[in-house]
């Protein structure tokens, strides 16, 4: 006899109903549990495990609706406020709003203006999207623990929009707070993590969305730089040239003359490591104005990470082995839409 016929007679709905309250009782109390353990432990685990799980609790019932509770997307905020607030960083500030009971962000070197919220998609990938501009600064996946900051969100709200309101200084303190997270994700939880333009590591090659470059655009930067006091220089293996700006910082925009491909990427050189390409953007009038003038050809890709598992690599193996080709021509394919343009 099948276990889906239809409640019918009254002692069978009074059972259904019974063993309903059963089951709610029973999530309740593990909603409640979770709950207790996202706003109160001190473990950095502890809090990833309890916001995953409540991210993807179903509260729907046939015969009770629970009380208003969150959404994906304040769990994954108040996720990011407890992981920074363990390392005693409050520059962000979060808060529910009284009106719809949403959680929303604010950083307080910009502000209580700018607003920020996680916007959660159907697999789980959130974005961390500032609300009047509609950026995704940087996207999240608690599941696959991956963590990217997205190159052109970054340029269009702080470059071209939030530079309008405020200085540089500011904007760079702002940004602070995002990149410490991403770090305390890395060293707590073993997070994958791409800071993009945000990164300082002087061999970090921030690769242009297009493969060739107009000579012509590097051309423009020399005639910037003839009533400035940066001196710009063709490369030893003409393979590009190196702005010489202040305190011993460089900027390259170069291929790597090694490498059969010869992308046009950019680089940034400092002594201490402590500048990125972001941070050129923001501090030197010059290399904004140029860039943003020539930002079709200059525009700095983002790659997507994604996570491949076991099965899927192997089954890729075999389809390599068997046809390179073919394969070569699928992963060529692939790499052209997995690209975002900065």
């Amino acid at each position: 006899m099948s276990n889906n016929r239809i409640v019918t007679s009254p002692s069978e709905r009074v059972q259904a109903l019974s063993d309903s309250f059963k089951d709610v009782l029973s999530l309740g109390q593990r909603y409640v549990d979770l709950l207790d353990q996202l706003a109160q432990t001190k473990d950095a685990k502890n809090l990833l495990s309890a916001t995953n799980k409540l991210a993807k609790l179903d509260l729907a019932n046939v015969f009770i609706d629970f009380p208003p509770h969150y959404k994906a997307a304040d769990y994954y905020l108040i996720f990011m406020d407890r992981l920074l607030k363990m390392h005693g960083d409050t520059a962000v500030n979060v808060a529910e709003n009284e009106l719809n009971h949403e959680f929303e962000a604010t950083v307080a070197a910009i502000g209580s203006e700018a607003v920020f919220k996680f916007e959660v998609d159907s697999r789980g990938e959130a974005a961390f999207t500032e609300q009047s501009q509609h950026e995704p600064l940087f996207y999240l996946s608690l599941e696959d623990k991956l963590m990217q900051f997205n190159n052109r969100a970054l340029v269009n709200y702080f470059i071209v929009y939030a530079l309008k309101q405020h200085t540089d200084l500011e904007l760079r303190d702002a940004v602070k707070p995002l990149i410490d997270f991403a770090k305390y994700l890395q060293k707590d939880l073993d997070f994958t993590i791409d800071l993009g333009i945000l990164a300082t590591a002087n061999d970090r090659r921030f690769m242009l969305n297009k493969p060739e470059l107009p000579l012509t655009v590097i051309d423009r930067l020399f005639v910037a730089t003839a009533d400035e006091d940066y001196m710009l220089m063709n490369l030893p293996r003409n393979n590009g040239a190196e702005l010489l700006l202040d305190q011993g910082t460089k900027l390259d925009i170069a291929f790597d003359p090694d490498d059969y491909s010869q992308e046009w990427a950019f680089l940034v050189k400092d002594s201490d490591e402590q500048i990125s390409f972001f941070d050129v953007l923001l501090h030197y009038d010059l290399v904004r104005e140029w860039y943003l003038a020539n930002r079709s050809a200059l525009a700095v890709r983002t790659d997507h990470m994604e996570i491949v598992d076991e099965e899927s690599q192997a089954t890729a193996e075999m389809a390599e082995a068997e046809s390179p080709e073919e394969a070569s021509s699928t992963e060529s394919s692939e790499d052209s839409t997995s690209n975002e343009e900065e």
